[in-house]
């Protein structure tokens, strides 16, 4: 039998400034060529867990460690970061962390320049590593000009430098759009089929990574690992929703329709799942009952684009003659794949630049007229990128920025901060040094400093990337409450469809500057030409449909329709 090339036994961490520990009583075997999913809520330890793989614990991050851990038969403890690195790679959640080269060639050989190996000799390496992840044609290109997606191409090309046998991927799919992050995870499933090397993949985005099969899922939960199990067992579990991950799509629907889970072969992988004839009946009875029309909104124009046309450097447009309008209290996803044009559209309507041609209008007023402090008050931008707004040190001091510069009164502020610090997962953190904490939380405090201000329009852009499924209920629950009962209007910027089918009425989507459709989400999500020229993703409830010979789009407008239903009436 094989010797695992990851092992611990009776495993335990506890950071240096920290009073109770983060990882209790890990045992986890991977073996050589296993390709493992490690899922988790925020907090649960999965980073910690790859932290101890890759040897930034104890290098890193001090803290005592208890029991061992093997890594390729060596301690991680008793060796170095740097022999660590001989056998482990690991592609980071955030890709701008990693980049150390003037260029993607620059950046490949970086590994390979620390072991002295001869220009000659690299050359190759480069150009293989840069083909191998579909970059060959960016050598030269400097890596922070490049799209999320492309940036996560070449940290991969990067950590291949090293040709080493261990490759550990955080969060890989954070910052991508779906086509792209579909594209991602075919490309780990090459690697790992193809090298032979062991995968570790810590990600929320269930459902996607499923999209190319893995040996294994590890479920973590409060640091203890709760379930390692085959993929098609943990679905048939109530693991997930206990431990606050999202199950796909078509295994809620399956639910909702009152589908047994047993019994269904490839439960894991909804194309070659094979549904007990009682299932394929319940499914089909359920999507074909009577629903009650969707009420249209019809209050007054908050937001209007008329032939909006812009562009950066004069060269070309970032957006092309938009219009589009958006009404009072309406929950609107912004769609498209990277470089599309949303986010130009979102610092538009914030005033941050202004348009070449056209109009912006704000309830009526035209903001050519308005200062950005104007527009302000009255839209609340929350950025992609949460180290591009945080200011403060200390968590609470961030979230209560705003209302401090506004001269809200102190006992106002303090109950307004404890309130969307509660919501968003932050209260018991908010004394801690916002450089403490994760990416994801960063993530939510952006979120919380908007919240505090209340303003008229949200702009929340990629609100859940690398958030847990729990963390992000918790703030879609926050914000669709300002939006219900505070009749807020809400734009997403967002990658994620899961979230425009739970929390939007209605879809704008973006291709290559031009606004291609404005529409229900549901509509949307069923136009394959649409789904293709904005580089996303058809949801598992579109394949589920075409799988039972159903319509697509009626089949996610009654998906929706009756979650909402559900969700009104817990």
């Amino acid at each position: 039998m094989k010797e695992p090339i990851i092992s611990f036994k009776n495993f335990g961490f506890r950071y240096k400034e920290q009073k109770n520990p983060t990882l209790f009583d890990i045992n986890l075997d991977i073996y050589p060529g296993e390709k493992i999913l490690i899922i988790g809520a925020s907090g649960s330890g999965k980073s910690t867990l790859c932290n101890c793989i890759n040897g930034l614990i104890p290098f890193s991050y001090e803290g005592e460690i208890t029991g061992s851990c093997t890594v390729n038969g060596i301690e991680p403890r008793s060796a170095s970061i740097f022999k660590l690195s001989n056998y482990v790679g690991t592609v980071l959640q955030d890709s701008d962390a990693q980049f150390v080269g003037l260029s993607v060639g620059e950046d490949i050989a970086f590994a390979m320049e620390n072991d002295m190996i001869p220009r000659a000799d690299m050359l190759p390496v480069i150009e293989r590593n840069a083909k191998m992840v579909g970059m060959q044609d960016f050598i030269d290109k400097v890596p922070f000009e490049l799209s999320g997606g492309q940036k996560q191409k070449v940290a991969i090309a990067g950590v291949f430098g090293n040709d080493v046998e261990i490759l550990i991927f955080d969060e890989p799919l954070a910052a991508l759009d779906p086509q792209m992050g579909m594209t991602a995870v075919e490309l780990i499933d090459d690697i790992s089929k193809e090298s032979g090397k062991t995968v570790v993949i810590v990600e929320h985005r269930l459902e996607d990574v499923l999209h190319r099969p893995v040996d294994r899922i590890v479920l973590m939960s409060e640091g203890r690992i709760v379930a390692d199990m085959e993929p098609d067992e943990l679905l048939k579990s109530s693991l997930l929703k206990e431990c606050g991950i999202r199950e796909p799509l078509y295994i809620t629907a399956m639910k909702y329709a009152g589908c047994s889970l047993e019994g269904n072969r490839n439960l894991c992988d909804l194309p070659s799942l094979e549904f007990t004839d009682d299932n394929e009946k319940k499914l089909r009875e359920f999507f074909t009952m009577s629903r009650e029309p969707v009420k249209e909104n019809e209050n007054e124009t908050v937001v209007s684009f008329k032939n909006v046309t812009y562009s950066y450097s004069g060269d070309r447009n970032e957006l092309d003659d938009i219009t589009f309008e958006i009404k009072k209290g309406e929950r609107v996803a912004i769609i498209g794949k990277n470089g599309a044009g949303k986010s130009t559209a979102a610092k538009l309507l914030c005033g941050i630049i202004r348009p070449a041609s056209g109009t912006i209008e704000l309830e009526g007023q035209d903001i050519k007229n308005m200062s950005v402090k104007e527009i302000g008050e009255r839209v609340g931008y929350v950025m992609q990128d949460p180290n591009q707004m945080i200011v403060k040190d200390i968590i609470k001091e961030e979230v209560g920025l705003a209302l401090s510069i506004r001269g809200v009164q102190k006992e106002t502020a303090e109950s307004q901060i404890a309130k969307v610090l509660e919501i968003c997962g932050l209260y018991k953190m908010r004394n801690w040094p916002v450089d403490a904490i994760s990416y994801g939380q960063k993530k939510r405090v952006t979120v919380a400093s908007m919240m505090a201000l209340e303003p008229d329009v949200f702009i929340l852009d990629e609100p859940t990337a690398g958030q847990d499924y729990r963390s992000y209920t918790e703030i879609m629950k926050f914000v669709n409450t300002l939006n219900k009962e505070y009749g807020k209007t809400i734009l997403f910027i967002t990658h994620d469809m899961h979230l425009a089918i739970e929390n939007t009425d209605r879809a704008i989507v973006f291709a290559d500057g031009n606004m291609i459709a404005a529409d229900k989400v549901f509509t949307v999500l069923a136009d394959e030409e649409i789904i293709k020229r904005a580089s996303l993703k058809q949801t598992s409830l579109y394949n589920l449909a075409v799988k039972l010979g159903l319509d697509p789009e009626s089949t996610i407008q009654h998906f929706i329709e009756y979650e909402r239903s559900v969700k009104e009436n817990e």
